[in-house]
């Protein structure tokens, strides 16, 4: 099969497509054929060595933990119904890193995937496991929130960011966002009740009045900032930084594989409740540009790759 490779940690260009060996249908293992995956930070982190404390690894890595495709095999052990033909999309993280899912076929354990939304494309079915499944939690496990709740979104226009906001409108909430003054707009098209420019100064000064529940995804001053924009500090959920959170009593965040949370999000994108931005699709033969574009930070929605 075809697949992303790299040998090296190091830079983008340190990826390359080749052939390489089938991978091996384990007992409890759904092997997918690929049709897209989507790029995350995550993905250039482990390219670039800094998670090798983290986990174990492997090289030759095979880079990328989405995935959208069709059922190619299952193992004698699979119990979740899946059969070869089915779509399926899914966050296809291990215990250790090397069996990545830029390839044209995906060996999933059978707990990180499960049935596509019918409604969407394999591009932006593969642009929600990892982003969509971390705000999902956030959202719903870690702040518990609910209808008339005043939630704050930092980084709203990013791909964890979009999802978390479109996750609290769908359960009631209302929404306060941050982003540049370009994304906008863009912000309001998703629901987003009140817009904050995080470049303006702290984002506790700027809010019209302080909220229930703080998503942070950037970590830093804006999260030092929270108590000034939250109520109670224990409905502040991060996944950036660990001790601060824990520090003001809030929730740190690690996102998992989870089917149920799966299956919850392509409920809402099949009734039109979560939608996915696609900024950029990129063919597998151009992945390390894909790697490259998300590396810059700058990026609105999320970035796809075809396989």
């Amino acid at each position: 099969m075809r697949a992303a490779v790299y040998d090296r940690f190091g830079g983008a260009d340190v990826i390359e497509v080749r052939e390489v060996a089938d991978p091996p249908v384990g007992p409890d293992t759904v092997l997918v054929r690929a049709r897209a995956t989507s790029v995350n930070p995550v993905d250039w982190k482990i390219r670039e060595g800094y998670l090798q404390g983290a986990y174990p690894h492997h090289l030759p890595i095979i880079p990328g933990w989405d995935v959208a495709g069709v059922v190619e095999a299952v193992g004698p052990a699979v119990v979740t119904g899946l059969k070869p033909g089915d779509e399926v999309y899914g966050y296809v993280r291990r215990d250790d890193v090397a069996f990545g899912t830029a390839a044209e076929l995906v060996p999933a354990p059978e707990r990180t995937v499960t049935r596509k939304p019918a409604n969407l494309s394999f591009e932006e079915a593969a642009s929600i496991p990892l982003a969509g499944l971390t705000a999902y939690q956030l959202v719903v496990e870690a702040l518990e929130v609910g209808a008339g709740d005043r939630v704050l979104v930092h980084a709203a226009a990013g791909g964890v960011g979009q999802f978390a906001v479109q996750i609290a409108k769908a359960r009631g909430a209302v929404v306060v966002g941050t982003a540049r003054p370009d994304n906008h707009n863009h912000l309001r098209s998703l629901g987003v009740d009140e817009v904050v420019d995080h470049t303006a100064g702290p984002i506790g000064e700027q809010l019209s009045a302080k909220v229930d529940a703080v998503v942070d995804l950037i970590g830093g001053e804006a999260l030092e900032d929270a108590p000034n924009q939250v109520h109670d500090t224990s409905r502040v959920a991060s996944v950036v930084d660990a001790e601060t959170v824990l520090g003001l009593g809030g929730r740190y965040v690690f996102v998992r594989p989870e089917r149920a949370h799966l299956d919850e999000l392509r409920a809402l994108a099949e009734d039109g409740r979560l939608k996915v931005d696609l900024a950029a699709t990129y063919p597998l033969d151009r992945i390390a540009e894909a790697h490259r574009a998300n590396e810059e930070g700058r990026t609105r929605g999320k970035i796809a790759v075809t396989i």
